[in-house]
């Protein structure tokens, strides 16, 4: 994915400038084209698993076989600022340790959130947007 297509999808999933972003279940098999992007738009390092202050957004890893994702989601929820989203990267369709989108909408629901739209964010990673309904959690 070029550097514009991937900052045009960092932007079409609300990231802007100065937020801040928590990143979850980096490995060495993400899309760093697309995280790079994210760090571009923002204007700083993403912040790790161990941050505990609040956030503007999630940047979130996820494989098949990264265990049960609707806790996952829930973990997050503590350090997420009113009106801020989980960004839910996982890999595209036919990939290894793809995510069925059903479980995607099933663990949101759970987790008290909503899809707000899905975006491709590289050439094996596919990026969905996770939302509190509007009147809060």
């Amino acid at each position: 994915m070029s550097g514009e297509s991937a900052t045009s999808a960092v932007s079409r999933l609300g990231l802007e400038h100065d937020q801040v972003i928590q990143e979850f279940g980096w490995d060495e098999d993400i899309d760093e084209g697309f995280r790079a992007s994210v760090v571009e738009v923002v204007g700083g390092e993403l912040e790790d698993e161990d941050y505990t202050g609040v956030v503007d957004h999630v940047l979130m890893w996820w494989r098949d076989s990264d265990g049960d994702l609707t806790d996952a989601l829930v973990d997050t929820l503590g350090t997420l600022e009113e009106g801020g989203s989980i960004v839910l990267v996982t890999p595209a369709s036919g990939r290894p340790d793809e995510v069925d989108a059903t479980e995607i909408e099933e663990a949101a629901s759970t987790a008290g959130l909503h899809t707000s739209g899905t975006t491709k964010c590289g050439p094996d990673w596919v990026a969905t947007r996770l939302v509190s309904p509007k009147g809060g959690r």
